[in-house]
């Protein structure tokens, strides 16, 4: 499983530097000037568009390197598997197909696990 985890960790950190690259293309080489930010030409508009959304996804591949991470922590603390917020094992099923997952699906979603 370690192995599989730092495979995706890295597929994650490769796509988080990509998505942060694109968004800063998209300014570089641009004078103030350039692109006109109004409500006619709309261009400024799909500029600040792609660039947040780069951003975004940017940000959401940080988020799952920091969750695999926390994985290959409680591997190492002899804890991977193991619900975080209810002590119960996480079914092999969530494991396989999230890896990473602290949770069980019921305490992820804030469901019938919570009181």
């Amino acid at each position: 499983m370690e192995v599989r985890l730092t495979e995706e960790r890295a597929k994650y950190l490769h796509s988080e530097e990509n998505y942060r690259a694109e968004a800063d293309a998209l300014i570089e080489g641009r004078e103030p000037g350039d692109v006109q930010f109004d409500e006619e030409s709309g261009e400024g508009d799909t500029l600040a568009v792609e660039r947040e959304r780069d951003l975004a996804l940017s940000a959401q591949a940080r988020q799952a390197v920091e969750q695999i991470d926390a994985a290959l922590a409680r591997i190492k603390a002899g804890t991977y598997g193991i619900c975080t917020s209810s002590g119960l094992a996480i079914p092999q099923e969530r494991l396989k197909a999230i890896p990473w997952a602290a949770e069980r699906v019921e305490y992820k979603v804030g469901g019938l696990g919570r009181l």
